[in-house]
């Protein structure tokens, strides 16, 4: 056992320096981790940096245009900063997508990597509850689950969450079921080691590349799942600001201020596309095939 722990051990650092090098010479992976963290960075420091908060109100400013008084991105109808609304806004956004992130795929990775390891009857109840959530348009399902409760940050978070786990559960489902009859599985069982520990302790780890790809996507996804929602008027309500609901507001001025949905819109295509380039650097980066010849 201490052989088989140390040699594994052995390997992972190689594993990682591999995954890394790919993931650095990916140029689109690199491209998007920079549109995340500026974008990032321009929402949680930017704030501090402007001379108006996200409520202010200057009804002598109505919908001036951007670089008008110090208003970065102009003003809206009620003379709000949108620069301040957009920053605040995207932390919302930012938030929920991270909460989403790790409530579906810890959910997902529980459900895939049960029904992966024991096969049979298990996997197949388990499967068919996948496939039932599935069968369900998650726009409607997630229209449905918002009409019905208070929304707010938390409780979009916890129903984005409800409609996208089960793609994480048929990944992580479909690994363990590539790995369970592979030799370190069997040495543990040889080991006597228990069902829980080979699970958790040896199964899930190795599947760790298709889960961390994932999660980035999740998160895009759940950052678009929010804007489109807030868009419709059942998820962040005003005056809490939402680039969805930003977008909400913006739609009967687009011929005479339209920074009011360029604004939030390129924001929100900065977020999705620079996580979607990510979670494809990533993809490369665990591929095992890239190191062939």
């Amino acid at each position: 056992m201490t052989t088989l722990s140390t040699n594994s051990a052995e390997r992972k650092p190689l594993i990682k320096s591999r995954a890394l090098r790919r993931f650095l010479s990916h140029k689109l992976a690199l491209i998007g981790t920079i549109m995340v963290l500026t974008l990032t960075f321009a929402c949680f420091v930017g704030p501090y940096l402007l001379p108006y908060d996200e409520l202010y109100i200057d009804l002598m400013s109505r919908f001036a245009p951007p670089g008008t008084n110090g208003h970065l991105f102009g003003t809206d109808p009620l003379g709000r900063d949108i620069a301040a609304r957009l920053f605040h806004a995207g932390q919302i956004s930012m938030a929920v997508g991270f909460a989403v992130m790790i409530i579906a795929t810890c959910i997902g990775s529980v459900i895939g990597v049960i029904s992966g390891y024991y096969g049979g009857a298990v996997s197949a109840v388990l499967m068919r509850v996948v496939d039932a959530f599935l069968s369900f348009p998650s726009v409607f399902l997630l229209l449905a689950l918002a009409a019905f409760i208070q929304p707010g940050p938390v409780m979009i978070a916890l129903i984005i969450s409800a409609t996208s786990w089960m793609e994480v559960a048929r990944i992580v489902e479909a690994e363990v079921k590539s790995l369970r009859n592979q030799d370190f599985v069997q040495a543990a069982h040889m080991l006597g080691l228990s069902n829980r520990w080979i699970m958790f302790r040896e199964l899930l780890p190795n599947a760790i590349g298709p889960i961390i790809v994932a999660a980035t996507l999740t998160v895009a996804r759940a950052i678009l799942l929010e804007a489109y929602i807030s868009f419709l008027g059942y998820g962040i309500q005003p005056p809490l600001p939402s680039w969805g609901n930003m977008l909400n507001g913006a739609q009967q001025y687009l011929a005479t201020a339209p920074w009011l949905a360029i604004v939030p819109g390129v924001a929100i295509t900065i977020a999705v596309a620079g996580f979607n380039f990510i979670g494809d650097g990533l993809r490369d980066a665990f591929d095992s095939r890239s190191d062939l010849g």
